[in-house]
């Protein structure tokens, strides 16, 4: 986000947001409990030369037992035991990470194998300003076709309209899933009230820690250990660290004719009614579309059913779509708000 020179600058809010499951396919290594199988033992400065492939660089870091969090000059890093998320926005050109970061997988930690990917975004406003290949999903899909087998290729929503696009591993016979109980909400935001994205410039608010309390955001997931930054002369970025191997983290670009605001959290919820209907009252968007993955061990997946009906004050459904992946189940919603 440091990219803006002016309030008045185009800016991409849409992030590409890299999910990737590993593990080790030696048996021996597994049964032996080596403790090198660590996604977290790659250290700092690899980390900081990966990033600078995709034109980006670490802000700030937090960490609990569980969970290594990074926010970056263009959105956020995760890294837990067997699991890396990258999630930049701009025009910033995450695939250059992929082949160094599998390098790094197995110099460092021991792992030799990619378990699961997921790869997705939402149809970019201006995508004739990205990098090759992010101007075009077809482009996308081949260059990871390259790297990870039996990959396939999803768009929920029209494809020439407001749209969200999924790339993930699809084995004919897989051996192996991601054990435990998992789960990714997403929300993404647009057309928002202006009032509240001022709060995210420095002509409103001083600190990140102002713009935090002022908007609400401490309060969306109380009990967040929070690490937050504002951007001159706007723009603010947010991981939120939860007991476990849980993060939320929150982007928003304010600039009010290309505002968008970006949720994501793993947190468990038996459903997310309450929390969407939260985050729709903080940032008061004209539009947001909604995302939920769950696999079968996951709370979440019993909620899937009722999102058929599912409603929101002031808003009407544009879209509602309903997948079974090969481990995952997902939902797809767009709602717009309502005429008055």
């Amino acid at each position: 986000m440091d990219e803006k020179q002016d309030y008045c600058n185009f800016f991409e809010g849409t992030e590409k947001l890299l999910e990737i499951w590993f593990d080790s396919e030696t048996s021996s290594q597994k049964n032996s409990g080596a403790t090198n199988c660590d996604l977290r033992l790659i250290p700092r400065t690899a980390w900081e030369s990966l990033l600078s492939l995709a034109n980006c660089e670490i802000i700030s870091f937090k960490k609990n037992d569980k969970l290594d969090a990074y926010v970056l000059s263009e959105s956020s890093m995760f890294v837990s035991k067997n699991r890396f998320i990258l999630k930049t926005c701009g025009t910033t050109t995450l695939f250059n990470c992929i082949e160094p970061l599998l390098y790094l997988v197995k110099k460092f930690t021991g792992f030799d194998e990619v378990l699961d990917i997921f790869y997705s975004r939402k149809n970019f406003l201006r995508p004739e300003l990205q990098p090759k290949p992010h101007s075009s999903f077809y482009d996308e899909i081949e260059y990871l076709d390259n790297y990870f087998e039996n990959g396939s290729a999803y768009c929920m929503g029209p494809i020439n309209r407001d749209c969200w696009f999924l790339f993930t591993l699809n084995q004919i016979k897989p051996i192996k899933m991601i054990e435990g109980p998992d789960q990714t909400l997403e929300i993404i935001m647009q057309n928002l009230d202006p009032k509240v994205m001022k709060i995210f410039t420095r002509e409103v608010c001083s600190t990140a820690k102002e713009a935090t309390s002022r908007s609400g955001i401490d309060k969306i997931l109380p009990g967040m250990v929070i690490d937050d930054f504002l951007f001159k002369p706007c723009g603010y970025s947010m991981n939120g660290l939860i007991n476990g191997d849980y993060y939320m983290t929150i982007h928003i670009t304010p600039e009010p004719h290309c505002s968008y605001v970006s949720f994501e959290t793993n947190y468990p919820q038996a459903n997310y009614y309450d929390l969407v209907s939260r985050l729709i009252k903080t940032f008061s968007p004209g539009k947001f579309s909604l995302t939920l993955f769950a696999n079968e061990s996951s709370i979440a997946v019993e909620c899937m059913q009722d999102y058929r009906m599912l409603t929101f004050t002031g808003f009407m459904s544009k879209e509602l779509q309903f997948s079974h992946l090969k481990n995952y189940n997902l939902t797809y919603g767009l709602f717009a708000k309502a005429p008055s």
